[in-house]
């Protein structure tokens, strides 16, 4: 019985020494393009940052395993002022950044949402460019119903030997026509996005050994499709505003981080049987490129630009004829200012829009003094690759919004700050235009909004509201409660390019401070019997036309009738 158990035993470990495995490796990224080696645009300093460092990463991947993939999930062309310089001013040379993932050796891209933001001739020019394909297989010719693009890539990798075949599926939302110029999809249709993976998927799956779905598209969406579609090995997901990667239920889900925070590293083992390759294991991480030094032959790549880039950068467009200027960071979030005002403005002049809100991204933004604005200084001061939206959103969402705001406000030590999130991204802070409101931070969270006011009343919380802001808020960016609103408008230009049109259309500009906000300290006082609008403000030692200022509702008031509710407010600075 011991030598049968022996020799059972001896079999069992010579078959697992001989069964064949693979290690397959998976680097995904989404929006790479948006910071660029080897240029600091809003500086104006050389640095080395996202691409050059990607491939310094991606090659040393591929020295530890040679079966290693390269993956993006879109929107490839665009983001950065070097992508609008070889759309508007340079069409001629090769797109950078098409010219540095052949070099690094992508083997496959989607066509995301803004692949088409410059029309289709810049968009045909970067494809017959590539060397790797760019995939959607849910946009069609509406004619034949044949897809335009490349809907899938099979990449067959040998080793020892041994070959796996890999298929990826490309897919992207299929509400892209709304956002953009009408004629930039002539005679195309966006399908289905589930109807259109299955096909491809159900006959890929008889034959490859590990099959990838590529996605371009909201959370809500992703959520859809990995419901409707099972037979996948990875799904990639592109952007996410945090990192969102995971296993589930087998199937390795990949969400780096937005813009440049990390890469996902997948890897997968296989062991083959005779049914062909198995997945046996299955890993997922997120990677930071901080630590890898910048790839020598794409920073040479770049290096060719900058002086074209510094050229355009420092191009005069127009003349600010007094200060947008940002004296104090946290002064600038507490009372209306004149470079988030003229943002808002800009963007409710562009969308039509009766209400926006916006952010100042850095605390180190200082904007424009009296004299002349180049390029370069509205890249500065607007340096995210966001384009515009206009949502609909009810007044309980904008109150829910301005109280979300109002929670930023901490004290440290007895002193007024925001807290540690904002700090590290003021673009986590938003300034609103088109109603009046004003923030006590000494109310407990989710009371610190006094009051709000559009066009001489109230907001109705229940009314709803066209809402102009940056594709990136829209998307939600911590703020839920404007995730999966009807977008009503969708402008598809980088609100950088949006402001420097503006500003270049009317050469001279005036700054502007309605003060129809500000964040002070305050309550709710409730009228007593016989009190009076004196004794009230001798009560709190505060002039008449501040609690008048705060209460519309007592103009024309004779008296006060006991049981009122007065707003009680002093904002830590007063209207300029």
């Amino acid at each position: 019985m011991r030598k049968l158990l022996a020799l059972i035993l001896t079999v069992s470990v010579l078959t697992m020494a001989m069964a064949s495995h693979f290690h397959l490796t998976i680097l995904h990224t989404s929006f790479a393009p948006a910071n660029t080696a080897p240029f600091d645009y809003s500086s104006g300093k050389s640095e080395d940052v996202f691409l050059a460092r990607l491939a310094a990463f991606v090659n040393q991947m591929r020295l530890f395993n040679p079966n290693t993939l390269f993956i993006d999930t879109g929107n490839l062309i665009r983001g950065t002022p070097l992508s609008y310089y070889s759309a508007k001013i340079d069409y001629c040379n090769l797109n950078p950044f098409v010219e540095t993932m052949n070099a690094i050796g992508l083997n496959a891209s989607l066509i995301g949402s803004e692949e088409f933001i410059y029309g289709p001739g810049f968009l045909e020019e970067a494809i017959s460019a590539s060397e790797f394909p760019l995939l959607s297989a849910n946009i069609v010719f509406k004619s034949s119903g044949e897809p335009v693009f490349s809907p899938f890539e099979v990449v067959e990798i040998e080793d020892d030997g041994e070959k796996l075949r890999v298929g990826i599926v490309g897919l992207v939302t299929e509400v892209i026509p709304p956002w953009q110029e009408a004629e930039f999809f002539a005679g195309l249709s966006f399908v289905d996005s589930v109807d259109a993976a299955g096909d491809y998927l159900g006959k890929l799956r008889e034959e490859v050994d590990v099959l990838v779905l590529a996605y371009r598209g909201s959370n809500e969406e992703a959520h859809e499709i990995m419901k409707a579609l099972r037979e996948i090995d990875v799904f990639l997901k592109g952007p996410q505003l945090t990192t969102k990667s995971a296993i589930v239920d087998g199937v390795v889900i990949s969400g780096p981080g937005y813009i440049d925070e990390s890469v996902s590293k997948i890897d997968i083992y296989l062991e083959k049987t005779g049914e062909g390759w198995k997945i046996y294991d299955r890993s997922v991480d997120e990677i930071s490129m901080s630590g890898f030094l910048p790839d020598e032959s794409v920073v040479e790549i770049f290096r060719g630009y900058n002086d074209q880039i510094q050229k355009l950068l420092d191009t005069r467009v127009g003349f600010a004829v007094g200060d947008f200027y940002v004296e104090d960071a946290l002064e600038a979030r507490l009372r209306d200012n004149p470079l988030a005002e003229f943002i808002n403005r800009v963007q409710m002049e562009v969308t039509g829009a009766k209400i926006s809100c916006t952010s100042i991204f850095d605390h180190a933004t200082t904007g424009w003094k009296t004299g002349p604005i180049t390029i370069g200084e509205i890249y500065e001061v607007y340096p995210v690759p966001s384009t515009l939206k206009v949502l609909e959103l009810t007044g309980g969402d904008i109150k829910e919004a301005l109280e979300f705001n109002a929670e930023r406000f901490v004290t440290d030590d007895g002193l007024l700050t925001l807290d540690h999130w904002s700090v590290d991204d003021y673009s986590n802070y938003d300034m609103w235009e088109g109603i009046e409101y004003i923030i006590a931070i000494d109310r407990p969270v989710g009371e610190r909004v006094l009051s709000v006011w559009h066009n001489g009343k109230p907001l109705d919380m229940a009314e709803t509201y066209e809402v102009s802001m940056s594709s990136f808020r829209a998307g939600g960016g911590g703020y839920s409660m404007f995730e999966n609103k009807p977008v009503v408008r969708d402008v598809k230009l980088q609100i950088f390019e949006i402001i420097t049109d503006f500003v270049q259309e009317r050469f001279a500009i005036s700054p502007q401070v309605d003060n129809n906000w500000s964040v002070g300290t305050g309550f709710i006082h409730t009228v007593g019997w016989n009190e009076t609008l004196r004794s009230i403000s001798e009560m709190y030692d505060i002039e008449d036309s501040e609690i008048m200022k705060y209460n519309p509702d007592l103009v024309g008031v004779k008296s006060i009738p006991a049981g009122s509710e007065l707003i009680v407010y002093r904002p830590f600075f007063q209207d300029k």
